[in-house]
């Protein structure tokens, strides 16, 4: 398997018209809520890497990262997905998209979207972390 190492653009996530509030054009990584869990310390504790909006959907038990436009073509992460979403119907505002959601980092306090290759690493490292936690029980 080979993994792409070249990062996207950390831009912030991009609306067509960015003046009037429209939808923002974002991809969305998507993860079990345990993994998004730990891959959102990694990144805290992270030297000086930036950490885009998160997206916590309780019903569904997921985080959800976004990450810059494009992501989705190369995106190829075990046990996550990532959905191009060219701005259907996601705002980049304190209000939550999805009914049953909550942001876990709201936009206005990261404005950037992941860098999906620290998120790549992050998610890896995390679940290393609970593959090794799971065998100790």
């Amino acid at each position: 398997m080979e993994t792409r190492e070249s990062s996207q653009s950390n831009e912030p996530c991009t609306s067509p018209s960015s003046a009037e509030g429209d939808a923002s054009a974002c991809d969305l990584v998507t993860v079990p809520a345990r993994q998004g869990f730990e891959a959102v310390d990694i990144l805290r504790r992270g030297a000086g890497e930036a950490m885009g909006p998160v997206l916590h959907d309780g019903g569904c038990a997921t985080l959800g990262f976004l990450v810059p436009a494009g992501t989705a073509a190369g995106w190829d992460v075990p046990g996550s997905t990532c959905t191009e979403t060219d701005g259907r119907g996601l705002r980049l505002n304190p209000e939550p998209p999805v009914k049953g959601s909550d942001w876990l980092l709201p936009p206005g306090e990261a404005d950037l979207a992941t860098d999906p290759v620290v998120l790549r690493r992050a998610l890896g490292e995390a679940a290393r972390m609970i593959e090794a936690a799971d065998g100790c029980q």
